[in-house]
């Protein structure tokens, strides 16, 4: 019997402490944590799921605009990990951002307040009012085509969405709040074919600008950017010939470019010389040049020599399909198939604002693949087929 009486004893004392220790956990988790303030800076600051690399960089998370407010929660190595909302972080390069020396309570939140919808000759507008600069990502979606939006930090005190009849390629646009601190914003799209969005701040109003389709499906209402990688110092991938691939690259931009121009259709070129182009140099070219579509021309490379064939990429899945149309082109070469990759976390890959496609013509380090690479002949046959597969894309995208 005090045997028994002991050890209900016991364990009552265990229960306790356990209940104890639970209730301590539960005041430190609901205890106000004070963070470091820090806000974007520089050209084109972005954000890192995690601390991993390989060739390409981390895997980013998204793009930002410059002065978005930042809730800094430690620092490893050349990066800082980032609080986004109570169940999100990322990390983002120490170079992208200026801790401003404030404080900020963990459990601030701001409100939305009642945006509008609205277009003008070019393009149309979302507009959504915030109480400051928050931290944001978009997501393409496709059947039905839709762009979501997630404002971090943000919690719903909007009443009305004002929808003026100006816009015309955004169908629908409505929110919810999926998280308590998380808003949720969804643009529904008109058309078969994602064309781009560029998402910046006017004061602490986010705005989403849509970009609407050609007028006319035609090949002469498009604006085709070419860009030739590499340059300069940056002389890319060397075949056994000693065929350096910032030469080649730029001999198939120019017949590429040269093709557009006879058919009259409008051209940027991100280089036209063997010259270092930095791909911020690159980025701030398209961004201003505005350009309806970015091909990106490459030649690619393996350890193994037996690797060899033609490879479209992409990042975000509202833009493969251009890929897809101009890889099929690419095939009746008579190269073999190396595959069409989409998330390629490539620089060029990365904005939202044109649909955008790599192309990696061949494998310089094959000895096959690279004497085609070096024929006059097939620069005239790529160009040809990439027009072609431009062109069967945006007949797809009227249909």
């Amino acid at each position: 019997m005090r045997y028994l009486t002991y050890s209900f004893i016991v364990f009552c004392s265990l229960l306790l402490t356990s209940t104890n220790l639970h209730a301590q956990d539960s005041l430190e988790y609901r205890r106000p944590v004070e963070y470091k303030v820090a806000k974007t800076v520089g050209d084109f600051p972005f954000l890192e799921y995690g601390t991993g690399q390989d060739r390409l960089g981390g895997a980013k998370l998204t793009f930002l605009d410059t002065g978005v407010v930042l809730n800094i929660i430690d620092s490893v190595g050349s990066r800082y990990k980032v609080r986004l909302s109570r169940l999100h972080h990322a990390f983002i390069p120490k170079n992208k951002v200026e801790l401003t020396g404030g404080s900020l309570s963990g459990d601030d939140i701001s409100l939305t307040k009642s945006w509008y919808v609205s277009g003008d000759e070019d393009y149309d507008y979302v507009r959504i009012a915030l109480d400051k600069k928050l931290s944001y990502r978009t997501m393409q979606q496709i059947n039905p085509n839709r762009i979501v939006l997630d404002i971090f930090g943000a919690t719903s005190n909007t009443n009305w969405i004002t929808q003026l009849r100006s816009v015309e390629e955004i169908k629908n646009v409505y929110h919810e709040q999926i998280e308590e601190d998380v808003f949720r914003v969804v643009v529904e799209l008109n058309g078969k074919q994602h064309w781009g969005y560029h998402m910046y701040y006017e004061g602490n109003s986010l705005v989403m600008r849509v970009k609407r389709h050609p007028e006319q499906f035609k090949m002469k209402n498009l604006k085709i950017a070419i860009d030739a990688g590499h340059g300069g110092s940056a002389t890319g991938a060397v075949g056994s010939t000693g065929a350096m691939e910032k030469e080649y690259t730029l001999l198939f931009a120019k017949e590429l470019e040269a093709l557009l121009d006879k058919k009259g259709i409008e051209t940027v070129m991100t280089r036209t010389e063997d010259v270092d182009v930095s791909m911020t140099e690159r980025l701030t070219q398209l961004l201003e040049e505005d350009p309806t579509i970015l091909i990106s021309l490459h030649l690619n490379s393996a350890s193994r020599e037996s690797a060899q064939g033609v490879s479209t990429y992409y990042r975000y899945i509202g833009f493969r399909p251009m890929t897809e149309h101009i890889l099929d082109r690419m095939l009746d070469l008579g190269l073999n198939e190396f595959g069409n990759i989409g998330s390629f976390n490539f620089s060029l890959s990365g904005p939202t604002e044109y649909p955008n496609c790599l192309v990696e013509i061949a494998f310089i380090s094959n000895k096959e693949d690279e004497q085609r690479i070096m024929d006059p002949k097939f620069h005239k046959q790529v160009a040809k087929q990439i027009y072609k597969g431009i062109r069967d894309w945006l007949k797809a995208s009227k249909d």
